[in-house]
């Protein structure tokens, strides 16, 4: 079943909802999703546009140069071969550069000497046929003859755009082989208002009974046939719109009774049919089983031998149609048909789906009948239908209604026990979100009752009302509860859970997990700039490897990590964000147990962010481990990092790891022509010193006190040092230190630097007074000049 989001917008208001959104909840809620196609998205840059000068090409005798208004300030000058233009046509232009379906790139150039900014289209360089555009010529230029602006959009023109959703409808519901079931289901589903017409006919024109008579015999195969009469027919092209909507819905449009008998199918669900009354022998419909042997011609003028049983709608001396399969070619819709009847009728799936496979017929209307229709839905469709035909101006309608209805069947009625449902599902809903849920759907609520709709025949008892409730609450929603049976449950380790944890932070701050081998080539030590005499250049070997590139055992993740971050480069990624948690592997010295294995985090970055972004990062993760004071130290003598840009990470006098950019001569040996981040952190020493604890601070009651400094200071001392004095001094009252300003140039000397910061002071029991902000700035300065000999910036 395909659906049309532009015309279900006409029952819920779908905006804000995203196609991908649209599809994931429907999929949730119990109608399969299998895809969905933006239809237009492959022309691009065709507007509409008015020839208004055409002269003959000087070099070309079949050529024409047309001078066209596409609502800009200057005429477009375009070449074309096509002969039915003319001066004052309105015509669609694919303005260079412009696509066009298939592939096909528009460009500017010369034809014979002559420029040529676009090309003027036909219907098929639209991915049109002539059922969609009726008036056009098929070798020729599309003349459109629609109402339609000048620089117009050809997508808005010609009502191109749309967004269809392919559903997997299974065989209990085939309410949702419609738009008003889809669009049911997705009001219920994003908790809209669903809007629903009632069809209005206007009539007057004469009597149904005066034409037509049915009868029916037999109403268990034909539960039901509604049938109504319309005279001065006029046969014609459908509107735009509607024939837009037939195609987005893979139906192709013919003519306007005959796209009726479609659209309200596709529209409610209700297969229809249309016969030319002229060709009807008498004016006495009859429902009745076929002949053995009984001839008969379909639509599609392939001739059939129909076998007793099979159930045909006759006139009183031959069968006009199979029931609920196809009509027959002796009574179909011509351009001289003056006077329609439209059939709305009821049959069993059952003899549907024997006749259409025994004949090998499978049709549109067939595939629904066989899943069982609502017989209570012919009388608004074939209501809708004739309401078409007067907003169309396609004919006019008789009074009365020919309806051959054998009973209503009583509708089915559930107790509606809310503590039982939500015992079957394991959750806790109260009984008035349960109603709410079935209101949504169509479903009366009374009393304690649940009143099923007629178009539900797949609910029968509780169960059935049960899953009505879960699927729009969300099967994901559901909470999962331990299967109890005596045993245990299983549950993560300390470790294992800091380690999710770590992993969750990382995915917060849109960094991607990869996974690499644990052997590497001993090549990748020296591909690092890894010092000859360093430890970890000490490997366990593993004794039979499938290669050199796999020899050894990794004592670092650093290569591993590089590696991924080189091939994502060399393919033209524009950055990435990577991170991986693993083991190492380092030997044991006497070679007399296995090889010690802890885990370490390795982060890489590149055209993601800078030197302070990875900070961030690291941060986040010292934030996540509850770990508090951490310190920042400038580290030269890593040989994988710049020497100016990187930072070891401190803490409890424990070292968590290295952070900064990659050294150029690394970067180069791995390819890179941008600048890369990366930070190798001690997993196990952030786990020793993380905490789970939190503890809650209320706000602050007081306001807080700002003090500025302003230092010249050697350019090698790190402006964490200043803070930490300014943090030791101040004591308490220091609430927050912000470097706001970095100053190198005039006045300043050479090898130094001026840095700027404000100190927030604040007291959590007052409010603090100037005497006693001005005491702690002086405390603070006192200390500054104590223990790294800088003074105020004059």
């Amino acid at each position: 079943m395909l659906l049309s989001l532009e015309w279900l917008n006409e029952f819920v208001n779908t905006d804000g909802i995203e196609p991908k959104a649209y599809c994931d909840r429907m999929t949730d809620t119990g109608s399969k999703v299998e895809g969905y196609e933006i239809l237009g998205c492959d022309i691009k840059n065709v507007v509409v546009g008015r020839i208004e000068k055409i002269t003959r090409h000087p070099n070309a005798d079949k050529l024409q140069i047309c001078m066209l208004n596409v609502g800009k300030e200057e005429l477009v000058q375009i070449v074309t071969g096509a002969q039915n233009v003319f001066e004052g046509a309105i015509v669609p232009v694919a303005l260079a550069p412009a696509d066009l379906p298939g592939g096909v790139k528009i460009k500017a150039g010369k034809l014979r000497g002559e420029a040529s900014n676009g090309m003027l289209c036909s219907i098929a360089e639209l991915g049109l046929t002539l059922h969609d555009m009726p008036t056009a010529i098929e070798d020729g230029i599309l003349i459109i003859d629609e109402p339609c602006e000048i620089g117009q959009d050809i997508h808005d023109a010609l009502k191109l755009s749309d967004t269809v959703v392919e559903f997997e409808i299974t065989p209990n519901r085939p309410d949702c082989l419609s738009m008003i079931g889809l669009a049911r289901e997705s009001a219920a589903s994003f908790t809209r208002e669903l809007r629903l017409h009632t069809p209005t006919v206007k009539g007057g024109c004469g009597n149904a009974e005066d034409y037509i008579s049915v009868e029916v015999k037999n109403d268990v195969l034909c539960p039901r046939y509604t049938a109504r009469v319309v005279k001065n027919v006029k046969i014609a092209p459908s509107p735009l719109w509607m024939r837009a909507r037939l195609r987005a819905m893979g139906v192709r449009p013919i003519n306007n009774i005959v796209d009726i008998t479609n659209y309200v199918m596709l529209e409610y669900g209700q297969p229809m049919h249309a016969f030319d009354y002229a060709c009807l022998d008498g004016s006495h419909i009859i429902v009745r089983e076929a002949v053995e042997g009984e001839a008969f011609k379909s639509l599609d003028d392939i001739d059939h031998t129909l076998k007793a049983g099979m159930l045909v709608i006759a006139d009183e001396n031959k069968p006009v149609a199979l029931a609920g399969v196809m009509g027959g070619a002796n009574s179909e819709i011509k351009d001289s048909t003056t006077t329609v009847v439209f059939e709305s009728a009821n049959f069993m799936g059952s003899s549907v789906r024997v006749t259409s496979r025994a004949l090998g017929m499978r049709t549109e209307s067939s595939g629904r009948f066989e899943k069982g229709l609502d017989p209570e839905n012919t009388m608004a469709a074939v209501d809708r239908a004739c309401e078409l035909v007067e907003l169309l101006g396609a004919g006019e309608v008789c009074d009365g209604v020919i309806d051959v209805y054998g009973g209503k069947k009583k509708p089915t009625v559930l107790p509606l026990d809310a503590d039982k449902i939500n015992r079957f599902l394991g959750v806790e809903l109260s009984r008035e979100y349960m109603e709410d849920i079935f209101r949504t759907l169509g479903f009366g609520v009374a009393d304690g009752m649940v009143f099923v709709p007629s178009y539900r025949a797949d609910v029968e008892c509780m169960q059935d009302l049960a899953e009505e409730v879960l699927r729009i609450y969300g099967y994901n929603t559901i909470k999962a509860t331990p299967f109890v049976a005596g045993v245990k449950p299983g549950r993560l380790t300390a470790k294992q859970s800091y380690e999710q944890a770590m992993k969750a932070a990382l995915c917060s701050v849109g960094y991607s997990e990869i996974c690499t081998f644990s052997f590497i080539s001993p090549k990748y030590y020296d591909k690092i700039n890894m010092p000859a005499e360093d430890a970890r250049r000490t490997s366990v070997v593993i004794t039979n490897p499938l290669g050199e590139d796999t020899s050894v055992m990794r004592t670092t993740l650093m290569p591993s990590m590089l590696e991924v971050l080189a091939h994502n480069d060399s393919h033209h990624g524009d950055g990435a964000a990577l991170y991986e948690i693993a083991r190492v592997y380092i030997p044991d010295e006497d070679k007399t147990k296995l090889p010690a294995e802890p885990r370490r985090i390795a982060i890489g970055m590149y055209g993601k962010g800078d030197f302070y972004a990875l900070k961030g990062v690291c941060e986040t993760i010292l934030t996540e481990s509850g770990i508090k004071g951490a310190s920042y130290k400038a580290c030269t003598s890593n040989s994988l990092f710049h020497p100016g840009r990187c930072a070891e990470i401190w803490a409890d006098g424990k070292l968590l790891g290295t952070m900064g950019e990659l050294h150029p001569d690394v970067a180069e040996n791995y390819g890179f022509d941008c600048r890369v981040y990366i930070a190798d952190l001690d997993h196990e020493t952030l786990f020793e010193l993380s905490s789970t604890e939190r503890h809650y601070t209320a706000l602050p009651k007081y306001p807080a006190v700002t003090r500025d400094f302003a230092f010249v200071c050697d350019e090698a001392l790190e402006v964490g040092a200043i803070e930490d004095v300014m943090t030791r001094a101040g004591g308490k009252l220091v609430v927050g230190i912000k470097l706001f300003d970095v100053y190198r140039g005039a006045q300043i000397p050479e090898g130094k630097k001026s840095v700027a910061l404000s100190v927030s002071l604040r007291a959590d029991d007052r409010t603090l007074t100037d005497e006693e902000a001005d005491k702690c700035a002086k405390k603070i300065l006192t200390a500054i000049e104590n223990e790294l000999g800088l003074k105020l910036r004059a």
